[in-house]
C-alpha cells in the first residue's frame, strides 16, 4: 500500500499541520513516511501545499507528481488539485469554502463541510483534524490508531488541552464521509 496525497489550501488553515500530523500517524502505525510542505512568505493567506506519502514498502521520492488523492481546502486550490489527481484518484474538497463541482469526471469527489463541522464542535480552526478524519475513512492509508496518545506526542503539552476537541473533529471528519 502507497498512498501520495496533495494537500492545499491557504496559510492559517493548518495544511501544514495537517500533512505533520497525518504523516506522525503513519510513522506510528510502523509505515514509511515523507513530508515535503511549501507554502508562501505570508504569514497567513499565502498558499500552503503539502506533499506527503505513507507507505508499507520503501519510498524512493517525496515529490508528488501524480497524488493519489488531493485535499482541497479552498477554492484557490481546486484548479491545481483537479490537474495534478491521477486518473480515479480521489478529490477530498471543503465544501464549506469550494463551491463548484470539479470539471474531471474521471475522479472521485468526496464533498465534507469541514468549516461548518469544525464551528459546530467549537473553533473553525480545527477544520483541517476534520479534513484528516476524512482522509483517513476515505483511503484507509492511515488508520488513526491510539490517536490520544499520538496527539499527546505530537502536540506541546500546553496544547492538550485541546486535544478532545481535535479527536472530536477527526471523527466528525470520518463520519461524514461514506
Amino acid at each position: 500500500m502507497t498512498e501520495k496525497t496533495f494537500m492545499a489550501g491557504f496559510g492559517g488553515q493548518g495544511i501544514i499541520s495537517l500533512g505533520q500530523l497525518w504523516v506522525y500517524c503513519g510513522m506510528k502505525e510502523g509505515l514509511n513516511v515523507t513530508f515535503f510542505p511549501y507554502y508562501g512568505a505570508e504569514k497567513r493567506g499565502g498558499i500552503a501545499r503539502a506533499n506527503v506519502i505513507v507507505s508499507d514498502k520503501e519510498i524512493a521520492s517525496p515529490l508528488v507528481t501524480k497524488p493519489d488523492s488531493a485535499i482541497v481546502m479552498n477554492m484557490d486550490s481546486l484548479p491545481i488539485c483537479e490537474e495534478i489527481v491521477k486518473p480515479n484518484g480521489t478529490l477530498l474538497i471543503n465544501s464549506s469554502l469550494v463551491k463548484v463541482d470539479p470539471n474531471r469526471k474521471d475522479v472521485k469527489v468526496v464533498k465534507v463541510p469541514c468549516n461548518e463541522l469544525a464551528e459546530e464542535i467549537g473553533d473553525v480552526k480545527i477544520a483541517n483534524m476534520v479534513m484528516m478524519g476524512a482522509l483517513s475513512k476515505v483511503t484507509g492509508a492511515v488508520k488513526l490508531a491510539k490517536l490520544e496518545e499520538v496527539l499527546k506526542s505530537f502536540f506541546p503539552e500546553n496544547k492538550h488541552k485541546y486535544i478532545p476537541m481535535n479527536i472530536k473533529a477527526i471523527e466528525a471528519g470520518m463520519n461524514a464521509v461514506k
